[in-house]
């Protein structure tokens, strides 16, 4: 009998290279992870509540292993064998967002490990977004940028053959795994090389920087890894005593005691050398570094409350990211920051554990089955992204000049139809792991069935 790999060891393997990768080519990013790293172990040895709560959910491992990426991609064609290369590492397409609103003509997926097993091994997940030529204005350049892409192929003939493979058998032995990492590596690898000439770079550029960068190579490379941290405000102000130039704001919600969603900032792109087809050299603005902070997951109710929060804060411009924080603090007052009001008024997800010992009866409800530490509840980690916070993170990175907006709506089925599958509602599977999670501890304390919330 053969012995496949398992897709989440894989997936560990692909994590740990890319990260390898990366800081080769992007010497920043290990100076990044060592700050990320000191801040991390700052913040557990001062709260041990914090560490204890990591440690005994099974999410304190996962704190030093976990990374995003992000690509882009400019067919159809790509996105669907991307889709079926990250099968292989036990990864699916997960929530749908629209960039075009906040200008950046794209519209994304996160590939990422769905339950909690995978997630605790090793939470990697890559942000993906597809090129949308239609928000080209230009014509003739619209279809240049169409014909250039439909030249190149960005994966090499192994990796097809793994990938095939897989579908096929059904799973990759050890030798076949860790082939697949080598080559899957080569889409993800820089290239200092454009397959355009200068004029051409220039003219995509204008329209859009990031068309540029999506068309110009031979692969689309990944243009950053983000390390997850426990405190973004004192990485934020360390960054600088580090060598690196952070953006100017923190994107996400604020600062609070029970933190939501995700917040994210980075370092500013960088200036690489190219060469174009016509042998003229230039520079080119991709790669950058982000680091994210990680709060708890919102239910649909929760989600609204953050959202019309954030637009009211939006309606406040600020100069400068402490200014910035303080209008969101302001906005925020609204939102509860304790986690028995979240779990209580239903804005926030929860993951339970039973807790062995404790006596219980068949007529307790779940708040008094925590309030007799029979049940644990902790906050779900929000594993997704934020559209406003992601296209904020790009524009950042692809200069000042760029439009407010695309007059276009969602297409989420044209997305769902070149990604050759549906993508999962990330709310919904976030409601199913609560539910899961809930059943099994009740359970586990001999209840049959989830009793009446008193």
């Amino acid at each position: 009998m053969t012995l496949w790999v398992s897709p989440d060891h894989i997936r560990d393997r692909f994590s740990q290279a890319m990260s390898a990768m990366n800081q080769r080519e992007v010497p920043q990013y290990g100076t990044l992870l060592a700050l990320v790293a000191s801040v991390n172990h700052q913040v557990l040895s001062q709260s041990p509540e914090l560490h204890s709560r990591l440690q005994q959910g099974g999410d304190l491992p996962r704190l030093g292993v976990e990374r995003h990426g992000a690509i882009r991609v400019g067919t159809p064609a790509e996105l669907a064998m991307l889709r079926r290369l990250f099968a292989v590492m036990g990864m699916f397409p997960v929530g749908y967002y629209d960039l075009s609103e906040a200008g950046v003509p794209v519209h994304s997926t996160a590939f990422r490990p769905i339950d909690d097993a995978s997630l605790r091994y090793n939470p990697f997940r890559v942000f993906t977004s597809l090129l949308r030529p239609e928000l080209i204005d230009d014509p003739a350049l619209r279809e240049q940028a169409i014909a250039i892409l439909a030249e190149r192929d960005i994966f090499t003939p192994e990796a097809r053959a793994l990938v095939e493979r897989y579908e096929r058998q059904g799973g990759l032995n050890q030798q076949d795994a860790e082939q697949f990492v080598e080559q899957a590596l080569e889409t993800f690898r820089w290239h200092e090389e454009a397959t355009v000439a200068v004029g051409t770079y220039q003219a995509l550029s204008q329209e859009h920087r990031l068309i540029a960068d999506v068309v110009c190579f031979r692969g689309p490379h990944i243009n950053h890894l983000t390390p997850r941290t426990l405190d973004i405000d004192a990485v934020q102000q360390q960054m600088s005593e580090h060598g690196i130039d952070p953006k100017a704001v923190i994107e996400g919600p604020p600062r609070r005691q029970c933190p939501i969603l995700l917040r994210q900032t980075s370092f500013k792109a960088l200036e690489e050398p190219i060469r174009f087809a016509d042998a003229a050299e230039g520079y080119h603005s991709a790669r950058f570094g982000e680091i994210e902070q990680r709060g708890v997951a919102l239910t649909r109710k929760g989600r609204a409350l953050y959202d019309r929060l954030l637009a009211k804060a939006r309606q406040t411009p600020a100069a400068d990211n402490a200014a910035h924080q303080a209008v969101l603090q302001d906005a925020f007052n609204d939102f509860p920051d304790d986690e028995t009001t979240l779990r209580r008024e239903k804005l926030a997800f929860f993951r339970y554990q039973a807790v062995p010992g404790v006596n219980v009866t068949p007529s307790q409800d779940v708040e008094s089955l925590i309030g007799a530490g029979a049940l644990l509840a902790t906050p779900m980690i929000y594993e997704d992204f934020l559209p406003i916070s992601a296209a904020g993170i790009f524009q950042s990175n692809l200069g000042d000049a760029q439009r407010d907006e695309y007059q276009s709506r969602s297409h989420q089925a044209a997305f769902e139809q070149a990604l050759g599958g549906q993508v999962t509602d990330e709310i919904g599977l976030y409601a199913e792991r609560e539910e899961a999670s809930l059943d099994q501890a009740l359970a586990a304390l001999g209840m049959s069935e989830q009793p009446a919330t008193g």
